[in-house]
């Protein structure tokens, strides 16, 4: 009798499954569905698990080079079969491997999917990515350097060419650059922080600039000369009052009542018809009365 015929030993066959060395646990598992929740589930439900681990770690391997730690990608592995045999259910007549590995590549997948990204990324957007991705590499010869048009990529994917391009923005999307990097290189010296740019005062101070232009416009004469004089030419006080022959004080006033008007009518206070009246001619003249 030779080899094959002998009891007992499994006859290799042509063309095996990857997973024809699958344990045998039919018997644990419909047992299993007749247990109630309890100890005794819990011990049957690992003792399943254990058995088909191996195959779950050699699904993981598939998947490994892609950032993701191997032993992370074991954890997402037997979490995908634990889930498996609690929910496969023998009575379906369908094999155990045949349920079981769609749920664990499906949670890897997952994994990929819902922890691996930086950002937040629709699904859609993902599997664009993959799509466009892989259609790159098979494209991609290597003696042009870059990456396939629009067009071509479009003709290998079967998708459209907004969507080509949706999944070619999400290429370098997977994850995010520190803002300490250089994005020219280690002898660059400069940082992304150092490109980003910062609010600019001077935008803030051409909003008050043209706030204030109406107004300016409704004043007298002699109100926005002081203002020039004070503001433009950086005159104190006593030297505006001495060009002006008024006193000191009556320049104080004019400038304080001048800018209050301006701030009102700037934060549409003063109603038309109601604008306070200009303060410079009666303390003007009072004031150079004074003086002569």
């Amino acid at each position: 009798m030779n080899d094959t015929a002998r009891p007992g030993r499994a006859v290799p066959r042509r063309g095996r499954h990857p997973h024809d060395d699958a344990p045998d646990t039919a018997r644990e598992q419909a047992l299993l569905t007749t247990l109630p929740e309890g100890p005794a589930r819990q011990v049957l439900t690992g003792r399943i698990v254990r058995a088909w681990l191996p195959m779950a770690r050699r699904l993981a391997r598939r998947y490994q080079g892609r950032g993701e730690d191997a032993e992370d990608l074991e954890q997402v592995a037997a979490l995908g079969l634990t889930k498996a045999v609690l929910r496969f259910r023998p009575e379906r007549n369908t094999a155990f491997e045949s349920y079981a590995v769609p749920m664990i590549v499906g949670e890897i997948k997952r994994h990929f999917r819902d922890c691996t990204w930086d950002v937040h990324v629709p699904r859609k957007v993902q599997e664009l990515r993959r799509t466009v991705r892989e259609a790159v590499k098979d494209l991609d010869t290597g003696d042009h350097g870059g990456v396939p048009g629009v067009a071509a990529l479009a003709a290998r994917t079967g998708l459209s060419p907004q969507e080509v391009r949706l999944g070619l923005s999400a290429l370098e999307c997977y994850s995010v650059l520190s803002l300490d990097s250089d994005p020219t290189g280690p002898q660059g010296g400069h940082t992304l922080l150092a490109t980003l740019g910062t609010a600019d005062p001077g935008y803030q101070q051409v909003v008050r600039r043209e706030a204030v232009r109406p107004g300016l416009d409704r004043l007298a004469e002699r109100q926005r000369y002081i203002l020039y004089l004070r503001f433009w030419c950086d005159m104190t006080q006593r030297s505006i009052a001495d060009r002006m022959e008024i006193s000191q004080m009556h320049v104080s006033r004019l400038l304080r009542d001048t800018c209050e008007q301006l701030r009102r009518e700037a934060e549409g206070v003063g109603a038309a018809g109601g604008q306070r009246p200009s303060p410079g001619s009666a303390p003007a003249a009072r004031g150079t009365g004074r003086r002569r």
